[in-house]
């Protein structure tokens, strides 16, 4: 099935534009007047304090909620035109929170995000399947792929989805807190399967993350959000500085570099603020 500007949807790299997006909650402004495009092959981190407006940044992103002014364009088309399915084949969105309402095995569930993808009765194809497998495998999941998913821990749900997102196989990827519940070795392993997977093809990915640390070392790019209308955007560890993070989170941050490592990490108690 073509996209809007007629060209098959699963060839071609995806852009994602903010403009002049203003977002609020309640009477709060989130983010004010902002305009931005995310290019394929950059990978996002979207940080921020707690109530920042991350994950209603993510959720209008993603066409599924409105802005308060603005709007959003995929490959230069408004994202409220859209088509859904054909929506679905250009960007896949992980939201922070996932409900299993039944019990399903993990592949079933992995192929529930092939759905934009079925055509005629709408069962899977082989392809389909393949798709799955290569998420389940991407994440280290392979041996859980019969488990029933209400069996799993809250750590192995979180890949489940992951998983799911990826097998959607749309060039632009939106997660929301891709990272909780996991431990640093899943953390790092799922980063770095997420850094491939943008390699592979041209694909954009933007994920919201607490660990700065961890964005600084795996993003391309970062958007900080100060929960006040102010944000900035630029290289990750140009934004992820200790002025700006300090400036963001209300709380003085220092830089920490030692054999050729950083880390951001919290200023000593009594330190200037």
């Amino acid at each position: 099935m073509k996209s809007l500007s007629g060209i098959d949807a699963g060839t071609r790299p995806a852009s994602l534009s903010a403009l002049h997006l203003t977002l609020r909650a309640g009477e709060r402004l989130l983010l004010e007047d902002f305009t931005h495009t995310f290019y394929p092959g950059e990978i996002w981190c979207v940080a921020g304090p707690n109530g920042a407006g991350k994950t209603t940044l993510m959720t209008t992103l993603a066409g599924l909620a409105r802005p308060a002014g603005g709007h959003v364009e995929v490959d230069g088309e408004r994202i409220d035109a859209w088509p859904g399915a054909a929506l679905a084949r250009r960007r896949a969105l992980m939201p922070q929170h996932s409900h299993d309402a039944f019990g399903a095995s993990v592949l079933d569930i992995v192929l529930l995000n092939r759905f934009p993808h079925l055509t005629g009765w709408g069962w899977e194809r082989p392809a389909d399947r393949a798709a799955a497998q290569v998420a389940l495998d991407t994440l280290g999941l392979a041996a859980l792929a019969s488990r029933d998913v209400l069996s799993l821990s809250g750590g192995e749900r979180q890949r489940v989805a992951l998983a799911a997102a990826l097998c959607q196989d749309a060039p632009l990827l939106l997660l929301d807190e891709p990272l909780a519940f996991l431990d640093w070795h899943h953390q790092i392993d799922c980063l770095t399967a997420l850094v491939q997977w943008t390699h592979a093809l041209p694909r954009t990915i933007v994920f919201s993350c607490h660990d700065l640390n961890l964005a600084r070392r795996f993003a391309t790019h970062a958007l900080l959000l100060e929960g006040n209308g102010v944000a900035h955007a630029g290289a990750a560890r140009d934004v992820l500085s200790p002025a700006l993070a300090s400036r963001a989170f209300g709380y003085p941050l220092v830089l920490i570099e030692q054999g050729g490592h950083e880390a951001l990490v919290p200023a000593l108690p009594g330190a200037s603020r």
